[in-house]
């Protein structure tokens, strides 16, 4: 599965380049910053390692970086992190970033503030989801802070799903229903309600600060995509 998510993403990134993807911030990641971080001087910034898995082409994570904290993003992508190389050259801002799978991370234990999943573990079917949930409990510090922003099993996409199958209770092979949002995504979608997802990150004493919805409508408000915006510390709030 690993390598069919791969090969997608390096194609439409060597096809589409900066278009394959947004080039600024997810407003909700912008919110989460601003709740747990803003406030936090400049010159303490450097030391609050945040980690954003997934980073694509560098869309969110040129802005953490320029906020002054210490960054970093992996991508499974080569072809992404290549981009978002010249993303934040283009900003003039410094990121750790590297090739790796979210689920064997290569970094030690708690070591992170702070990891960021935009729309990104929602490739991994139900098993690699779990592990990769385990990964970030080991990476963060106690006290450090989760947050996710995830398509919701209230899904159009997911309740009338095409002709897509069910690799397992959360996961969809693909996109293939040709009127809905991300179509020709080719490779596994997995999508979760929001007391699942809680409960998952429960079940890794992790503490829920906030768990919201989102809905946003396309194709002239007749389809609903809709996200599950979810921020855990791990330990005790």
């Amino acid at each position: 599965m690993q390598q069919r998510t791969e090969k997608w993403y390096q194609q439409s990134y060597k096809t589409n380049g900066f278009h394959a993807q947004r080039k600024y911030p997810n407003e909700e990641l912008c919110r989460f910053m601003g709740r747990n971080f803003f406030k936090i001087s400049v010159n303490q910034r450097k030391d609050i390692r945040i980690l954003e898995t997934g980073c694509g082409s560098g869309g969110n994570i040129w802005m953490i970086a320029k906020e002054g904290f210490d960054a970093y993003g992996i991508d499974l992508s080569a072809e992404a992190i290549t981009l978002a190389e010249q993303m934040l050259k283009l900003y003039g801002v410094q990121c750790n970033l590297s090739v790796q799978n979210m689920c064997t991370m290569n970094f030690p234990d708690n070591y992170f503030d702070s990891v960021v999943d935009i729309f990104s573990s929602y490739c991994l079917n139900k098993e690699g989801g779990a592990f990769y949930l385990k990964e970030v409990k080991r990476v963060l510090k106690p006290g450090g802070v989760f947050f996710s922003y995830f398509p919701s099993k209230a899904s159009d996409t997911f309740t009338n799903k095409g002709d897509a199958t069910f690799v397992d209770d959360d996961t969809i092979s693909s996109v293939l229903r040709a009127d809905s949002p991300y179509y020709g995504n080719n490779y596994n979608v997995r999508f979760l309600h929001p007391r699942e997802y809680e409960q998952q990150l429960t079940s890794l004493d992790f503490s829920i600060a906030h768990s919201e919805s989102l809905n946003k409508t396309y194709n002239n408000r007749n389809e609903n995509f809709n996200f599950v915006v979810i921020e855990a510390k791990k330990g005790a709030i």
